[in-house]
């Protein structure tokens, strides 16, 4: 799967708004996770899950930051994302099932914080790049 010149453009317009709210975007996001998929916190268990703590701010800005490195390396994502592929799937065993729910979740926040610019064709390349993300992500699983 691959993005469409269209699509990069989107991806890339719509990232320099949302860089400015990373960090608000990266806990939402999070919040979001551990709200709707309860289980996805059994891999945070030194954490505060409560919604605003210190954790979660600061995890959801490292997760903002991966994602910005895929951005910006748009056409190599597999490249700017590869330590992270292994960290997660060597040293912290997280189900791979975990990327699609954390890019459904950081869909729906995209979305929420930028209802305007978050149209069907925004919405579709913003899906179809985080899918790539997510496959990047699990590939050393396999």
């Amino acid at each position: 799967m691959s993005l469409t010149k269209a699509e990069r453009t989107i991806i890339l317009s719509m990232w320099d708004k949302i860089s400015t709210q990373a960090d608000a975007i990266g806990t939402e996001a999070l919040e979001r996770l551990f709200t709707s998929y309860p289980q996805t916190k059994t891999y945070f268990p030194h954490f505060d899950l409560r919604p605003g703590s210190v954790h979660l701010r600061v995890h959801g800005a490292k997760v903002v930051a991966a994602l910005g490195d895929a951005v910006k390396s748009i056409d190599n994502v597999a490249g700017a994302l590869t330590k992270l592929s292994e960290l997660h799937a060597y040293i912290l065993r997280v189900d791979p099932v975990n990327f699609k729910l954390l890019s459904h979740c950081l869909l729906v926040t995209v979305a929420s914080h930028f209802p305007a610019d978050f149209t069907a064709d925004a919405h579709t390349a913003w899906d179809k790049f985080l899918s790539i993300v997510s496959c990047v992500l699990t590939e050393k699983y396999r």
